[in-house]
């Protein structure tokens, strides 16, 4: 019984910790909201930023051959 006792101290702690990187990403997420919302008060598009931070978290030879890809696919449609 106290190895269960045990365990269940282990396991509450580790779920607290959890929740505590939860509160942290949840105010790290409202900062960057915030961040987007000044930009755009001062004239820059954050849809387009939000793509520009994606990708520039790829590698550069996926974000060649996704920007290939894109130019092959408007071409096929007609949207040069």
């Amino acid at each position: 019984m106290a190895d269960g006792a045990i365990q269940a101290d282990r396991l509450k702690l580790l779920i607290e910790r959890i929740e505590r990187l939860e509160e942290e990403k949840k105010g790290i997420a409202d900062d960057i909201k915030d961040v987007y919302a000044e930009a755009k008060a001062v004239g820059y598009d954050p849809k387009i930023m939000r793509k520009v931070v994606s990708l520039r978290k790829m590698d550069t030879n996926d974000r060649r051959e996704q920007d290939d890809l894109l130019e092959t696919y408007k071409s096929a449609l007609g949207m040069d």
